[in-house]
């Protein structure tokens, strides 16, 4: 896609720090990291988001997602990773090319802070919730 930042990563018409590189996808450090190490892989197939992503492409990306991890984990020992996509606006994405986001944790305050608010369900709601998904399966 011409206008995608993204895509133009993976041409080479925008300059990256290239981390790793197959026939399906591209990871390379982000240009404004949470922390150090923070990387980010995307399909080389052009898919605004998870809602659009083809089952091959999603294959293929996390087949390679293994490898990125275990790669920053080699590289710089952290204690544990968070693994992130924001998919659409409302989810705070702001390239709208798929991109999932290996972010490195080397103590609980360095890195990726979130901050989850849980609902409450019933049982029987969470059932309801459940087949209303499996519905759509």
């Amino acid at each position: 896609m011409s206008d995608c930042l993204f895509c133009k990563i993976i041409d080479g018409s925008i300059p990256s720090t290239k981390v790793y590189e197959d026939d399906h996808v591209y990871a390379f450090t982000d240009i404004s990291p949470v922390a150090k190490g923070h990387t980010l892989l995307i399909p080389k197939h052009h898919c605004k988001d998870l809602f659009e992503m083809p089952e091959d492409v999603a294959r293929n990306l996390y087949a390679a997602a293994p490898k990125v991890a275990n790669a920053i984990k080699a590289a710089f020992n952290p204690i544990g990773m968070n693994t992130i996509n924001n998919n659409g606006e409302a989810a705070g994405q702001t390239v709208f090319h798929y991109h999932l986001h290996f972010i490195p944790r080397y103590d609980e305050k360095e890195g990726l802070a979130l901050n989850w608010q849980t609902q409450n369900y019933t049982a029987e709601q969470l059932v309801e919730v459940a087949e209303s998904i499996k519905a759509h399966l």
